[in-house]
């Protein structure tokens, strides 16, 4: 198997390309709120500069509990620039992608394997008691 962060990266374009992507945390609670079985994976992203965002944290907390109560799939990654950079072709994205969400492919629609593969290592690794994993991106 590849490794998870190639294939996050993988799964990510092509999710952008399919329009499947939310990018932001206020975009990603209103998707959530609004449609939560649309929503297939969940990716947290934070680095040191905002560590202590005491209200980003709280933002985590319910997004995780959300994505826990609604069996969607969450990681975290480490580097925050880097996902902005995989993700972001707005201004604005690049500022906030703390939270991105992978909607569900449309109805007869190919499978994603990348995607697959992340539902797996996810799998794996809450038997392992890890619940949200962090996945380190793989440079360009």
């Amino acid at each position: 198997m590849q490794s998870p962060g190639k294939s996050l990266k993988e799964a990510l374009l092509c999710a952008q390309n399919e329009d499947r992507l939310t990018v932001g945390v206020y975009e990603s609670a209103k998707i959530m709120t609004d449609d939560p079985d649309s929503v297939s994976f969940c990716v947290l992203a934070v680095d040191e500069e905002f560590e202590c965002d005491i209200a980003l944290q709280i933002h985590f907390t319910l997004i995780q509990s959300f994505c826990f109560d609604n069996d969607i799939s969450i990681v975290r990654v480490s580097d925050m620039q880097r996902l902005a950079e995989i993700v972001g072709d707005k201004a604005e994205q690049l500022e906030d992608a703390h939270c991105v969400l992978i909607t569900n492919p449309a109805e007869g629609s190919w499978k994603d394997p990348a995607l697959e593969k992340l539902h797996l290592f996810c799998e794996e690794s809450r038997r392992l008691n890890d619940w949200v994993p962090e996945i380190s991106l793989p440079e360009r």
